[in-house]
């Protein structure tokens, strides 16, 4: 396997998907129940093979994504050659950026001499996809970049 196995919620989700994945190994719902009984090990890979694939199609789409802590704020723009990163850091131990009160400080401060920005641009390796993954792995979540254009604006 080389991501992770979607969870009994995003499986639940993605049920009319799974059973066009089984269609396509020509494997009936009946079938199916059968292996699981019969055979679990081979409902595991099943399972593996559809999580993996899946993962594939939801990576090869992802353009940005964020990674936000206390006093961090990660934002990737995930390019076609290479994902370039805005970093945010707030150095005021009393702020948390997860919290309402944390960002809204930020919003007021962002000018300020306790916020550093920096950027970077990286290339991928050979697996793209990894390397996106492992970003999530980590903590980021997929977004529709508007934070990141805001900074891009900001400091470009």
């Amino acid at each position: 396997m080389k991501y992770t196995r979607l969870t009994k919620e995003q499986l639940e989700e993605l049920k009319q998907e799974f059973i066009n994945f089984l269609a396509t190994q020509s494997i009936t719902g009946t079938e199916w129940e059968k292996i699981k009984k019969e055979k679990p090990e081979v409902a595991e890979e099943e399972l593996d093979v559809f999580s993996d694939l899946i993962w594939e199609g939801v990576l090869s789409k992802v353009q940005f994504l964020e990674n936000v802590s206390a006093q961090n704020m990660h934002f990737f723009h995930l390019q076609e050659k290479e994902m370039k990163l805005i970093s945010v850091k707030v150095m005021n131990p009393d702020i948390d950026l997860r919290t309402k009160e944390g960002f809204a400080w930020f919003k007021k401060n962002y000018q300020s001499d306790f916020v550093d920005y920096l950027t970077a641009s990286k290339a991928y390796s050979e697996d793209k996809n990894l390397d996106k993954f492992n970003l999530i792995k980590q903590g980021a979540v997929i977004t529709k970049g508007e934070l990141y254009q805001w900074f891009d604006d900001l400091i470009g």
